[in-house]
């Protein structure tokens, strides 16, 4: 009968994971800290202020998101290729009932 082994505490994974895990939680607590105050200073009519706030929030916020903006990043031209073609449905459509619009004026017209 065999055993597996714990990872002891000196493993090279379990040493890397602990510092990356605080520095991600400091821009975290910061990140949520910022929105709080920026939504604190809105609330108080600081609008500036607030904004300000609410822009360095978001922005702390993706630097603790890193993989989700690269992934975010990466998706963004096929959202945008569908937008565009969504657009391109949607104009077809006006133009198409303008000229539905002009001809039945011209008949109404006569």
């Amino acid at each position: 009968m065999a055993l597996p082994f714990p990872k002891s505490a000196t493993t090279p994974e379990s040493k890397s994971r602990p510092a990356c895990g605080k520095s991600q939680n400091w821009t975290a607590y910061a990140a949520a800290g910022t929105l709080l105050a920026s939504g604190a200073l809105l609330l108080t009519g600081r609008r500036r202020a607030g904004l300000v706030a609410a822009a360095t929030g978001a922005a702390l916020a993706l630097l603790d998101q890193r993989d989700a903006v690269r992934d975010w990043w990466n998706t963004l031209p096929v959202y945008l290729d569908e937008a565009q073609h969504l657009l391109g449905q949607a104009q077809s459509t006006v133009d198409e009932l303008s000229a539905q619009r002009e001809k039945l004026h011209r008949i109404l017209a006569r």
